[in-house]
This record gives C-alpha cells, sequence and structure tokens, in this order.
C-alpha cells in the first residue's frame, strides 16, 4: 500500500481517467479534475496495512454516492427496494478489487461516506488517479489506488 500512496505523489504524465460503466443511464470516463465540480468531503483515517503497518492519511473527494446517483443507476422504481440488489465493483491500475454494496453507501441504508479521493495529504492525484476510500474500514485491502473501472451491476438475483 504504501508503495502506491508513494506513486501517487510522484507520477508524471497525462491525467489518469478510469470508466464508469454498468447498469448505468449515463456511463462515463472521469478523472480527477472532472470529479471536482461535487461537493468534496475530508477523511482523516487511519487504516492497517498488511505490508507496512497503521497508515494515516487525509483525503479529499467527492462521495462515491453522489457520482453515481448523476451516472442514472438502473433501478427499476416500481419496485421499492430494487437498489439493495445493486453491488459495485472497483478494479485499479495495480489490479487490486474490491466490492460494495449498494446499501452499503445508500443514505438510507448504510450510509457509509465512501469518497473518490481527489487528493491524498492535500496533493493532487490527477496523474496516480482516483482512489476508493472507504473510512469506516479498519484494514486498508478496499483503498483502490489509481481506479481504473467501477462497474455498477443490478443483477444480483439470488432468489429468482
Amino acid at each position: 500500500m504504501s508503495q502506491s500512496l508513494a506513486a501517487a505523489r510522484t507520477t508524471t504524465g497525462p491525467a489518469a481517467e478510469f470508466v464508469l460503466g454498468g447498469d448505468l443511464a449515463r456511463p462515463a470516463r472521469l478523472t480527477v479534475p472532472g470529479l471536482l465540480p461535487w461537493p468534496q468531503h475530508r477523511a482523516e483515517v487511519a487504516f492497517e496495512c498488511a505490508t507496512s503497518g497503521v497508515q494515516r492519511h487525509t483525503f479529499t473527494g467527492p462521495l462515491l454516492h453522489d457520482v453515481l446517483m448523476a451516472a442514472g443507476p438502473g433501478f427499476d422504481a416500481a419496485r421499492r427496494k430494487d437498489r439493495l440488489r445493486f453491488l459495485i465493483a472497483v478494479r485499479g491500475a495495480d489490479g487490486h478489487h474490491a466490492l460494495l454494496s449498494w446499501a452499503e453507501i445508500d443514505p438510507d441504508f448504510g450510509r457509509a461516506p465512501v469518497l473518490l479521493a481527489v487528493t491524498l495529504d492535500d496533493t493532487p492525484l490527477d496523474r496516480a488517479g482516483s482512489q476508493l476510500v472507504p473510512p469506516q474500514d479498519r484494514c486498508g485491502a478496499r483503498y483502490i489506488s489509481g481506479i481504473e473501472a467501477i462497474r455498477v451491476d443490478g443483477g444480483y438475483t439470488a432468489w429468482s
């Protein structure tokens, strides 16, 4: 984890982008500068990293929920709790993956303030790419650096 964080500070080149896709009315390609118009939130976090111990950082960025809602998730309005079957898969440039449930980030349910970080310790992540920040996690495994793709999937229907 610390190698990815160090790389975020030193990477040069064009702004990194990620694909936002899946069951969305408005799929998109986003960059860190493209995330700046959303309301920015700040999270001071501490999490355990298996290779380098406890990490402490400050991140800023929009809420994942806000960005995904703007993309128009394909909820069925006729089914009151339809959003509860949606999953969110996040893939980082280094091959790490994480999975979240929609209920986890939904304000009516888990309300987890998961960020799509645009800064790490006040350093812009423009070239390194946005980072998934689940501040409620004690373990750093779901802090995905250099996001390449986020996929929203409403196909989970275990009982049908």
